[in-house]
């Protein structure tokens, strides 16, 4: 009997062997790759990074499994600026969408076009406004996740989600959560005591500001109920071992100093990734990192080749544990059209210093979702009210609407920027170095500097 059944796989592995099937060359189904990410997320405020208002207890069960990335930086803090460099690999004046709503260049492969090639379904569900022209873009959408960023309510549901992840492809999905964007009309503030808030070192403490600080977190706490939801569905189907997950800031919150500035309050993003048998759980990292590198990644992680003219590199050596450091500087641009009146700034940083770069000093920086003083429900409006009568009020205020032309932080010992050495004679030089580089950098990417601050058509 036993002759009899070995003869039989004997036959079926010559068979195999002619047909041309190597059956010592059949490896593991490739992983899968979920990506969430944030809307407008003030990173700082995650309890697994320091956040003291409120437990994010889903993300950090996350961070608890994965490793934690505390530089990852956007190079331009507005949504789809950071999306495109996400899904392209590329910076903003090389994308094209160095504005915020504008689409890319129409001639540009993204992440859906090179993980195709490598075997991978790529989806989307979610804020999808980033995902034009389409032919740049051709996610298979996916529904389930509310696809409008200022939507009154961000209702969800995960069945086509689910199918979409059984299926036999491997996959690359990206979870999309409108959390926590404006109008900020969901999750519950009465969850939160306004008069125990720790608010950020460069706001003006008043009683609106508190109040919309209240709604604002209520929404980063249904962002972590998504990312649970997410993880548990994993487990449910039984597909997250071989799963990497990602969770994903995006940039910082509409308040004064954060999104639409190059502050690290706007530009300091956070990553967590979870990858069973790979990452080390538990750990984290000071590699500096930049959106612009994650495309580059998923496809070395699906097996492809590095891809030229990329300006994102892949760290998957960080993650595997091989290399501590990845970039050693993060850039940062910044145009304020649409949202306002010309404004251009770029940024450079490190683990020490930060450079920023105001090309026209001589004017006002205004945002007009956010700095509106007409409107009384703006928290900006409360600060520039107790600026009147308020010395440090005012030094706070100022600092987000009259810049000088460069500033220089010592981001290691003031985080959040508040103290401007460049004028400082003993940093002369330390301003020197980065202002060269920074140049440097902007000619390779082709940057025109003001000029790019311009109306689009």
């Amino acid at each position: 009997m036993k002759k009899h059944v070995y003869r039989i796989l004997a036959v079926l592995l010559a068979a195999m062997f002619i047909n041309g099937i190597d059956v010592s060359a059949q490896s593991p189904r490739k992983p899968n790759v979920i990506v969430i990410m944030a809307d407008d997320l003030d990173s700082r405020q995650l309890s697994c990074y320091g956040g003291e208002n409120l437990e994010t207890s889903h993300i950090d069960q996350l961070a608890a499994e994965g490793i934690k990335f505390n530089s990852l930086v956007a190079s331009e803090a507005m949504c789809v600026p950071t999306r495109a460099s996400l899904f392209t690999g590329l910076y903003p004046a090389k994308h094209g969408a160095y504005q915020n709503h504008k689409p890319v260049y129409g001639h540009l492969k993204s992440v859906v076009h090179y993980l195709n090639d490598l075997g991978y379904r790529v989806g989307l569900t979610g804020k999808d406004h980033v995902t034009r022209p389409t032919a740049v873009f051709p996610f298979d959408r996916i529904d389930g996740f509310e696809p409008n960023c200022v939507a009154p309510t961000d209702e969800y549901f995960l069945d086509s989600v689910r199918n979409y992840i059984l299926q036999d492809q491997p996959y690359c999905l990206f979870v999309m959560s409108v959390n926590p964007h404006t109008p900020w009309t969901v999750g519950n503030p009465d969850q939160f005591d306004p008069d125990k808030l720790i608010l950020p070192a460069h706001w003006v403490d008043t009683e609106l500001t508190r109040r919309e600080f209240c709604k604002y977190l209520a929404e980063v706490r249904r962002l972590d109920d998504q990312v649970g939801d997410v993880m548990n569905l994993l487990e449910e189907t039984g597909t997250e071992e071989n799963t990497i997950v990602i969770f994903l800031g995006e940039q910082g919150p509409q308040f004064p100093g954060g999104k639409w500035t190059l502050y690290d309050n706007g530009q300091l993003s956070s990553m967590i990734v979870k990858w069973p048998g790979v990452v080390q759980p538990g750990t984290e990292t000071d590699a500096i990192v930049q959106y612009e590198d994650l495309m580059p990644t998923f496809v070395d992680i699906a097996g492809g080749n590095a891809i030229t003219g990329l300006d994102g590199m892949s760290f998957r050596a960080v993650l595997e544990g091989k290399k501590p450091e990845h970039r050693d500087v993060a850039y940062g641009i910044h145009n304020n059209i649409p949202e306002g009146p010309a404004y251009p700034i770029r940024s450079i940083r490190d683990h020490r210093y930060k450079l920023i770069w105001n090309l026209t000093p001589d004017s006002a920086y205004y945002i007009k979702y956010m700095l509106n003083t007409e409107n009384r429900k703006l928290a900006w409006t409360s600060w520039v009210d107790r600026a009147a009568g308020d010395d440090e009020a005012k030094k706070l205020t100022q600092r987000i609407v009259r810049k000088t032309e460069i500033e220089l932080y010592d981001i290691g010992t003031d985080p959040y920027e508040l103290e401007n050495l460049a004028g400082k004679p003993e940093y002369q030089t330390v301003v020197q170095r980065y202002m060269d580089r920074l140049k440097e950098w902007m000619e390779e990417q082709g940057d025109a500097g003001a000029a790019l601050d311009v109306p689009f058509r």
